[in-house]
């Protein structure tokens, strides 16, 4: 009997451990998997073993883990963030700038990321990374610089700044926007006017550069033709004005026609044609 009820206990204590093991993944499923969807990139969570692990990112798909360990997820896509701020001239006058920044975290560093500054780091690095970096660079300029001549240099300093900040932090900026500035209605006022007239004073420039260059070619055009007539004079000796009255001459007793012809008598004297005769 009793060799009965060891036999029994053999075969039924590894169905039983079966048996528990498949009622345990059923309960404990959801903890032991995650799926990482596209776009965003996980950290685990060690709850037994030093916390979080910064020495592997998780990437897209599907994830076994301890049951007693978690994931957190993180998207790694480009994100963006848009700021309006007043910020003030190097002159003192208040300028209201809408700047907007792209950014995302550093694939390779989320787990320094997470542990160090959490999943609200756009609140507690990026937006004070931007602002300080665009009222610290607007700050170096004149209104006249930062609505006309400067907004691209203005835009690439800001960059600069704010990516060294963020570097430090494990955020990834790849991109500053200066979306609009807005002046004072007078300060704008005042320097619309100034490049209208700038730009008027080009146009009178180059009106006037267009003159000279063409009072120029004429002067040069008007050289040529009397350097032409000098060299066409001094080749016109006699002998060859005689010659060309002979020719012409020979070629109108040529002619079909009957005309009256009256040859000068002096010396050089040419052909005279006075008319055909009917």
């Amino acid at each position: 009997m009793a060799q009965q009820q060891e036999f029994d206990l053999k075969k039924i204590l590894p169905l039983g451990i079966v048996v528990a093991a498949v009622v345990f993944i059923i309960i404990f499923w959801s903890s032991m998997t995650v799926t990482i969807e596209a776009g965003h990139a996980g950290v685990k969570f060690k709850k037994f073993s030093g916390g979080i692990d910064t020495t592997q990112t998780y990437g897209e798909g599907f994830h076994f883990m301890a049951p007693w360990n978690s994931m957190v997820i993180y998207e790694t896509r480009q994100q963006e963030i848009a700021e309006d701020m007043n910020v003030l001239s190097s002159n003192g006058l208040e300028i209201k700038a809408d700047v907007s920044a792209w950014y995302r975290p550093e694939y390779k560093n989320i787990g320094y990321l997470h542990a160090n500054i959490g999943k609200d780091y756009l609140r507690r690095v990026v937006i004070p990374a931007l602002r300080s970096s665009a009222r610290s660079v607007i700050g170096r300029y004149t209104p006249e610089q930062i609505y006309s001549t400067k907004r691209d240099a203005i835009q690439d300093e800001i960059f600069e700044e704010a990516k060294v900040i963020l570097d430090e932090k494990y955020v990834d900026l790849t991109q500053i926007l200066i979306r609009s500035i807005v002046l004072p209605s007078t300060i704008k006022a005042a320097i619309e006017g100034k490049l209208k007239q700038e730009q008027e004073s080009l146009e009178y420039e180059f009106k006037i550069q267009k003159a000279q260059k063409e009072a120029k070619r004429q002067i040069i055009d008007a050289e040529g033709k009397a350097e032409a007539n000098r060299i066409l004079n001094a080749s016109l000796t006699s002998n060859i004005l005689r010659e060309k009255g002979i020719s012409a001459t020979l070629k109108l007793a040529e002619s079909n026609n009957t005309k009256i012809v009256v040859i000068g008598n002096a010396d050089g004297g040419m052909p005279l044609i006075l008319g055909d005769i009917k």
